[in-house]
């Protein structure tokens, strides 16, 4: 009868412990789910502000740092899957890869990324009793969210705080932290919606109550800041841009029997544009497949076209610098005057590895056989802006859109106005071109100047100062967009400072760990040092 009951309690004590498991990695699963969901095309911000929340249950109970890790992992798989899915689709319909490699690669990326994850739930962890999550929470999120933007060449792809895009006001905040500002408040949101569910308790409430009006303050400020940008907008002067969005397949866009065809559609649109003088046309990425650089046909009619349309005029195509036995090609943006004379080049400086470069290739040969068919630029000199009579103009091609260093450089040369032009014939109709642009239009609010994106199959848009979307193009689409942008001049903290929460993050994060540790020796020394003044020691293992 005993040995019955014993058995009967044994069996009860094992099935707790696998549905508390199962219900953990349950939690850690909807977590994933609920953060890709925070994204376009079809997410929603909202979604974002408790996503986090269920992560923190899954943790509650959780011993050791190694389980912790694991629930993290999860969550970030899940969450990266859902962000990344396209790498596939790209990877199968225009590297020709098989679906299985394809799938490889894009799951390579997702565990490392994933990496992040784990090492925050093992840090709220780690924290637990020493901290208050709503103190460490935000901050080791916003350091591990800042290395993974700038390690190995940075995948700033998809921040918390890009979430907020349609948040209007919120994100005026940008131009004081950053986005990763943002990824703190919305960090801190989750945690206090997690406090009140799970302690109902006054001090969940304080805590609620004061985080609301830590985001009231962040509204406010965004009121107040749009009222501003919008009498400077009125006070500018303002010129006329033509965002031109030729919609060329990739499969056909490098066939040289296709380059005349590529080129017309360009100039059929452009040439709408004849009744105004004076203002910027401006094609996407590599939108002349043909060598400009040389004297050739090509090169002639882009002059021409200039001319005859009285417009400044910026497209994207491939250069090159001629060296001892080889050449030096770069990813480049040329500006050309009315007048049709070649204004200015920039070349990108930030290139995408594996995809325009091959990393490591002098240290590992056998990577460059491994990614056969990748171009190989060479990177651009700095984030220098084009001199133009409309302004400074600062161009980034491509993810460069997404990388808020790049802005800040231009901010601090004086630039006046961002453009940005891309391929993102890539995605398809996938979530990449709408994540995509939702990442770049941060470029307008942190540097407070007005941003204008030309995508080859879109989504090309305006976007003034404040992050606002003026006009855009659909996806997939052959269009021209007209529209018009002031050149103001406005000061901005961030641009200014940089990621200035980020490094005051990793201070108190450092501050954080070595308190804990020395408290922690402290009390070791304690409970093995016993009583000072000669009494027995209270630790049995001593007695």
């Amino acid at each position: 009868m005993k040995n019955s009951i014993k058995n009967n309690i044994k069996m009860d004590d094992s099935e707790e412990t696998k549905t508390i498991a199962v219900s953990n990695i349950f939690f850690a699963l909807l977590c994933g789910v609920f953060f890709f969901l925070s994204f376009p095309k079809y997410g929603w911000g909202l979604i974002a502000w408790i996503a986090f929340v269920p992560l923190f249950f899954a943790l509650r109970n959780v011993d050791t740092l190694l389980r912790a890790m694991l629930l993290g992992w999860i969550a970030g798989v899940v969450s990266f899957i859902g962000i990344f899915y396209w790498i596939v689709w790209v990877l199968v319909n225009y590297g020709y890869l098989p679906l299985y490699l394809s799938l490889m690669i894009m799951l390579l990326l997702v565990f490392y990324l994933s990496i992040y994850f784990a090492l925050f739930a093992a840090g709220i962890v780690y924290f637990r009793k020493k901290v208050p999550l709503f103190i460490i929470a935000p901050v080791l999120w916003v350091c591990l969210e800042y290395v993974k933007s700038k390690l190995f060449t940075g995948v700033p792809w998809e921040n918390l705080g890009h979430s907020q895009i349609n948040n209007f006001y919120f994100i005026q905040l940008a131009d004081i932290t950053g986005v990763f500002g943002l990824s703190f408040l919305v960090m801190l949101l989750n945690v206090a919606i997690f406090e009140i569910i799970k302690k109902k308790s006054g001090k969940s409430f304080a805590l609620a109550a004061a985080i609301f009006i830590l985001w009231s303050c962040v509204y406010v400020y965004g009121i107040l800041r749009v009222n501003d940008i919008d009498q400077a907008v009125k006070n500018s002067p303002a010129k006329e841009v033509f965002l031109i969005q030729g919609n060329i397949d990739q499969a056909i866009k490098w066939k040289e029997s296709f380059q005349n065809e590529t080129f017309r559609i360009h100039e059929e649109l452009s040439l709408r544009s004849l009744e105004n003088k004076g203002g910027l046309i401006v094609w996407p990425e590599t939108a002349v497949t043909a060598n400009f650089q040389d004297e050739n046909n090509v090169r002639r009619r882009i002059r021409e076209m200039s001319v005859k349309t009285g417009n400044w005029f910026l497209f994207g195509s491939i250069s090159y610098k001629a060296g001892e036995g080889k050449k030096d090609y770069f990813n480049s943006a040329y500006l050309i005057s009315p007048e049709g004379i070649v204004s200015g080049r920039y070349d990108k400086v930030h290139l995408v590895p594996y995809g325009e470069y091959v990393p490591m290739k002098t240290i590992f040969p056998f990577v460059r056989s491994l990614a056969a068919g990748i171009g190989d630029f060479t990177e651009g000199k700095g984030w220098v802006p084009l001199q133009s009579d409309l302004g400074k103009i600062g161009v980034m091609i491509c993810y460069e859109g997404i990388f808020p260093e790049a802005g800040r450089a231009y901010k601090k040369a004086g630039t006046e106005l961002l453009v940005n032009i891309t391929n993102d014939a890539w995605f398809g109709s996938t979530s990449a071109p709408y994540q995509h642009l939702s990442m770049s239009i941060f470029r307008a609010v942190e540097t407070r100047m007005f941003f204008v994106r030309a995508a080859n199959t879109g989504i090309s848009a305006i976007v003034d100062p404040t992050g606002k979307i003026i006009v855009q193009s659909r996806l997939s689409e052959k269009d021209s967009i007209h529209g018009r942008v002031q050149l103001i001049q406005m000061a901005s903290f961030y641009a200014k400072y940089g990621d200035w929460l980020a490094v005051t993050c990793f201070i108190i994060l450092t501050i954080i760990f070595l308190s804990c540790n020395i408290r922690r020796k402290r009390n070791d020394y304690r409970k093995h040092s016993g009583n000072y003044s000669g009494t027995e020691k209270k630790n049995p293992v001593y007695r």
